[in-house]
């Protein structure tokens, strides 16, 4: 049995979508538990396997997220990581301040021994489906090498653990293939990355090729990172926009709509960012997954399934073996 902690109060339309991605998800999955943390009068949903707690304070999109976190004690998104923190709870997910979310894991549920900086790391849409396991995407904006060498080593571990793939390519983003490209970090973490023995590390990999199944693990700074998560997901949906205006613009297109309607919700679906669920924060002593702050219900559910096959398959444990054997 998999128990998860889950904020309600948290995101833009926070707490329906919340609501009915909890529910969807206790009637998917028998083996799920869920403690809900939220104003209690706003509650909905009632079900056995879900133990609702009252919380009397909210963190809001404009909090500032470390005071946030320190005074507001009785916030969802605080007893929500607390709960992690003091076993009840194997992982925890949330819609809310994506700072404050982090501080949270950092002040709370607490890092794992040898990792200087957790990051947050998502899995991109690929052409062959199989997906690109994708870190930091905005845990920091500024990084050292080092930094950036534990990404890979929690990447490494994540897409073997996590995704199922046996020793994965890991790559470091950059502004060109050769070892000699980039600016003082890249070339100073790329010299890291190429002495380990800990990863598959298959040298640079530059910016239009993250969608090409190059690599299985892409690694870059939590600046850059956030930069390429909001354009790709910008890029979509104009794409989505384009086709439409496009394929509505006469009836000939109109009729070649009809005739591709379902490939073309294959090609949708393929690029949608809730198939994939939410960013989870690696490095951290439990499993926390930050969710879109515009998500809705199927990105939330997404994301709760995401926390529960992290449970599942011992991320936690595992990384704490693989970094300290690196520490060693």
């Amino acid at each position: 049995m998999v128990k998860l902690a889950v904020d309600m109060m948290g995101g833009d339309d926070a707490p329906q979508i919340v609501l009915e991605a909890v529910e969807r998800a206790v009637n998917d999955f028998e083996d799920l538990e869920i403690i809900l943390f939220g104003d209690e009068a706003k509650c909905t949903v009632k079900h056995p396997r879900i133990e609702f707690r009252h919380t009397t304070e909210m963190i809001t999109m404009e909090d500032e997220p470390v005071r946030a976190i320190k005074r507001k004690k009785e916030s969802s998104m605080v007893r929500m990581a607390k709960a992690v923190k003091d076993g009840e709870a194997q992982g925890c997910v949330s819609a809310g301040n994506t700072g404050a979310l982090m501080s949270a894991g950092l002040f709370i549920v607490g890092r794992l021994p040898g990792i200087a900086r957790p990051a947050l790391v998502v899995t991109l849409p690929t052409v062959s489906g199989k997906g690109v396991v994708f870190l930091d995407v905005g845990a920091n904006a500024d990084a050292k090498a080092e930094h950036l060498y534990q990404n890979a080593v929690l990447g490494h571990v994540y897409a073997m653990k996590l995704r199922g793939i046996d020793q994965p390519k890991v790559a470091l983003l950059n502004i060109g293939t050769e070892a000699q490209k980039g600016n003082s970090l890249t070339k100073a973490t790329y010299d890291l990355m190429s002495k380990s023995t800990q990863f598959n590390f298959v040298g640079n990999i530059e910016a239009k090729s993250i969608m090409e199944d190059e690599a299985d693990v892409i690694v870059t700074d939590g600046y850059t990172g956030n930069m390429i998560l909001k354009n790709l997901e910008g890029v979509a949906k104009s794409f989505g926009k384009i086709i439409k205006n496009d394929l509505l613009s006469n009836l000939k297109n109109k009729l070649a709509l009809l005739v591709m309607k379902k490939d073309i919700k294959g090609i949708a679906k393929q690029l949608d960012y809730s198939e994939y669920g939410g960013s989870v924060l690696l490095g951290l002593g439990g499993i926390v997954v930050k969710a879109h702050g515009s998500s809705n219900a199927k990105a939330f559910y997404s994301a709760i399934r995401q926390a529960k096959i992290a449970c599942e398959t011992q991320i936690v444990e595992n990384m704490r073996e693989m970094v300290g054997e690196e520490n060693e």
